[in-house]
């Protein structure tokens, strides 16, 4: 039996749906609430994330060999992430990834906990390592700045956008000008049956907000910006979850080839939506370039300084100079569109400058 989580009898909480179910959508002040996580005043519930443990004097050597990440020099209480691929070199794991000398704990998505687990536990064989998936004992807290007050809690620190050891930037501008410095983050390990106590009298925002915050950062998120034909560089996930210069794991044949030749065939790209309506498309809704489907619509929110926003995935052939459209059955949006992703490898673009991005 699921024992509902207490933070969804605070007032005016409304449950997320989806990928968050089990968590607060809003808790009544969704625009509010955005404000003061951005200004690192606000926590957000992320109880139904899954916590998979592995421990054993093997494990970071372990996790090397089958990871697009180093972590033989991950020291304890340091962040990484890595990916887990296919033969192809298609995203099938991205797990945040934090050590504490005894143990490695890998934070990710819901829907990944159990199959993780299950996948870890096949691949073993004869070295010391124990896998657990102790998502049911664990919760997760996020915040855009570190708490004083949880010290004594294991933290992981986003390193995103950051370019990474053995990374490298897809990205169209500058790790200086990059809008991912706007939002540090980080996620808080607390045991399940402490996470009210641990929350205390602290604000919280919902996970609206902390979409909000994702999508205008650029920071793709697994089950949203990925499908099973994702690879890392579409995604511009090779500055902080791939190290080009560690030894073979699996799908590392793929990384390598798309990054020599510069051209992974589809891209990220940030929208800037039309905010005339009182509406916004779903996910899921198509992207086009005049009468031509070009993309799909991934991620999307209502940010409180930009208005409605969004990420995508589009074909690389899609030009810059494009005036995009997203269509949510009959009814049309606009959309203007900033480069993520760099059509081609190398190539120096600039920020598009179709738009502002509100007061940033």
């Amino acid at each position: 039996m699921t024992t509902k989580n207490p933070l969804l009898e605070r007032p005016g909480a409304v449950e997320a749906v989806g990928a968050d179910a089990g968590v607060a959508s809003h808790y009544g002040e969704p625009l509010r609430e955005q404000r003061a996580l951005a200004a690192g005043t606000a926590l957000v519930d992320l109880s139904h994330r899954g916590v998979v443990t592995v421990a054993g004097p093997d494990r970071l050597s372990w996790l090397n060999t089958l990871s697009s990440q180093q972590l033989t020099t991950l020291g304890p209480g340091q962040s990484s992430e890595l990916l887990l691929l296919s033969v192809q070199g298609r995203i099938e794991f991205d797990a945040r990834v934090v050590d504490d000398g005894a143990t490695t704990w890998l934070v990710v998505e819901a829907a990944e906990a159990a199959p993780l687990a299950e996948w870890l536990n096949k691949m073993k064989f004869m070295l010391r390592v124990e896998i657990i998936d102790a998502s049911a004992d664990w919760a997760v807290l996020g915040t855009t700045r570190r708490v004083p007050e949880f010290s004594g809690l294991l933290v992981w620190e986003d390193p995103w956008p950051h370019v990474g050891a053995g990374g490298y930037s897809y990205a169209v501008v500058g790790e200086d000008s990059h809008p991912g410095l706007e939002r540090p983050w980080f996620e808080y390990l607390v045991p399940a049956g402490e996470l009210e106590v641990t929350v205390g009298a602290r604000p919280l925002a919902g996970v609206w907000a902390a979409e909000a915050l994702r999508i205008a950062a650029w920071r793709p998120r697994w089950g949203a910006e990925t499908d099973d034909r994702t690879i890392p560089h579409e995604l511009d996930l090779l500055r902080t979850a791939v190290h080009l210069n560690k030894g073979c794991y699996k799908g590392q044949e793929t990384v390598a080839r798309v990054h020599n030749l510069g051209h992974p065939p589809r891209r990220l790209v940030f929208l800037q939506l039309d905010g005339s309506q009182h509406t916004m498309p779903a996910v899921g809704s198509e992207v086009r370039a005049g009468e031509r489907k070009v993309g799909t619509v991934t991620s999307v929110a209502q940010h409180y300084e930009m208005g409605p926003v969004a990420l995508a995935v589009v074909k690389r052939s899609v030009s810059p100079e494009d005036v995009l459209t997203v269509l949510d059955g009959e009814e049309p949006y606009t959309a203007a569109q900033e480069l993520i992703v760099a059509p081609d490898a190398g190539q120096v673009v600039g920020r598009q400058t179709g738009f502002l991005r509100g007061t940033r």
